[in-house]
């Protein structure tokens, strides 16, 4: 199960991204802005592959604490995720101001990641970043979705929103992308500070309410304010800022999938790709996934394929090629795979993130069903806010939690998955991997004979890198 997300990880790692893909130089300058986990190897592979003089590079991206690299020409900073700080104050202010310097013969490049919407805090006029942090957090803790999130960090912000090329207009502006968020909407990763956006005032001030957010006073009055259509909305879909502007998405959830479907392929693993936009509750998403793949393993594909049309699995219309309804569902050895973002709406006072929390409620959903066995955990090494990228459940989860007395229904109504996981040494343990295609989530079913156990686990369980323990491992590191 490592090797698939190891494999999930370096289809998006940014050192491979960029060969034969950057703009030829201008006559002007060129600026090299950015945000995101990924922004400072994505501003390293930058100078590996410039197709010009590096001397004519310069600028300033922002990562979060933990996540930079070493670059020759790009300055790099690191800043607090997911509550924004000063120092990401700070670093979105220069950012800013070095577009608004930039002329009609010059070009920025900006390199954004998920995570940027809070590494970029340039709160709007009249709005502190104490405000902020406060709405920030309410946000995360509310359970709403982060295209819901982004819509009122887009209003709160100076530089999100398209306000980013809004200042640097009339130079020309490439946005180089790599995605976090369900769909790939450029506008909604890192709150689109370089494209149009389509949301408003009073969609941010709807968000708030529809989740029970009481903002601080500065906040409901400026959101108010632009409500009524006193300050002027973020730039469009036609604004001029945009006209001669590009965007470059250099991977996705999708491109994850794909090469892990086809690792398992080679494994000889049918593989069923369940969408790579999933959302909604991460305990909700666990119980259906455990449905689904309990389905399969009875080899109940009538009622497999009920779910899979009922949607019952899927939680969001999946994209494209990877649609479940034209694929055929599968007999053991397979294995479940998913992408997308879901949320965990806080109750407890425990720790753990949005796939530690899917871990143990796919978990409790199992019992003790011999011969499933899973894998979820963030891309980019974090799972919320804690040290771990998310956790592993094996045949025997729950037994050995009882046997060391740990109550998982109890710990799960707390929110406190990472301490189940902890205890059972069955983290998913990576440090920054400095990419960020969001979430990913394997579900291998094998077959009930131990021989066919042993072989496919053996096949997809194994990896360079891991250390002593059911999972904690550090997965191969591309060079910065």
């Amino acid at each position: 199960m490592r090797s698939l997300f190891h494999t999930a990880v370096a289809a998006a790692t940014p050192a491979r991204l960029f060969a034969g893909r950057l703009p030829e130089p201008p006559s002007g300058r060129v600026l090299v802005a950015g945000a995101g986990k990924a922004a400072a190897a994505m501003a390293a592979a930058v100078e590996d592959h410039w197709p010009g003089p590096l001397d004519r590079l310069s600028g300033l991206v922002v990562t979060r604490y933990g996540h930079g690299v070493p670059t020759r020409r790009i300055d790099v900073v690191e800043a607090a995720h997911p509550v924004p700080d000063a120092a990401g104050r700070a670093a979105a202010g220069r950012i800013h101001e070095l577009a608004g310097s930039l002329q009609r013969d010059d070009l920025l490049i900006c390199l954004i990641s998920g995570g940027g919407s809070a590494l970029l805090a340039a709160p709007a006029a009249g709005v502190t970043l104490e405000d902020k942090q406060a709405v920030n957090r309410a946000l995360l803790r509310s359970g709403a979705p982060i295209d819901r999130i982004n819509c009122v960090r887009k209003h709160l912000s100076a530089i999100k929103g398209g306000r980013l090329a809004e200042a640097a207009h009339p130079a020309r502006v490439v946005t180089y992308l790599i995605s976090d968020v369900p769909g790939d909407d450029p506008s909604v990763i890192a709150s689109g500070p370089t494209v149009p956006d389509p949301t408003t005032f009073a969609e941010a001030l709807h968000a708030l309410e529809e989740y029970g957010i009481e903002p601080p006073a500065s906040v409901g009055k400026y959101l108010f304010a632009g409500s009524e259509g006193r300050i002027a909305e973020t730039p469009k879909p036609g604004d001029p800022a945009f006209a001669d502007d590009e965007l470059v998405m250099l991977a996705t959830a999708r491109d994850a999938l794909a090469a892990t479907a086809a690792l398992a392929r080679r494994a000889g693993i049918t593989p069923l790709v369940l969408g790579d936009a999933i959302e909604g509750e991460a305990r909700d998403v666990g119980t259906a996934h455990a449905r689904l793949a309990l389905a399969l393993a009875r080899s109940d594909r009538p009622s497999a394929l009920a779910m899979l049309r009922a949607g019952l699995v899927s939680f969001a219309a999946p994209a494209g090629d990877l649609d479940p309804l034209t694929q055929t569902v599968p007999k053991a050895p397979c294995i479940v795979l998913s992408g997308g973002e879901t949320t965990v709406t806080v109750r407890g006072d425990g720790r753990g993130g949005r796939n530690t929390e899917y871990a143990l409620s796919l978990a409790l959903s199992l019992g003790a069903r011999p011969g499933i066995s899973a894998i979820a955990a963030d891309t980019d090494g974090i799972d919320g806010s804690e040290d771990n990228a998310g956790a592993v459940v094996t045949p025997d989860t729950l037994a050995r939690a009882a046997a060391a007395g740990l109550d998982a229904t109890a710990l799960l109504a707390d929110n406190d998955a990472y301490a189940f996981f902890d205890d059972l040494d069955d983290l998913v343990v990576t440090g920054p991997t400095r990419t960020n295609v969001n979430d990913f989530r394997a579900v291998l079913i094998q077959p009930a004979t131990p021989s066919g156990i042993a072989a496919s686990c053996g096949t997809l369980s194994s990896g360079p890198g891991a250390r002593s323990g059911r999972c904690r491992t550090t997965p191969r590191q591309e060079a910065p």
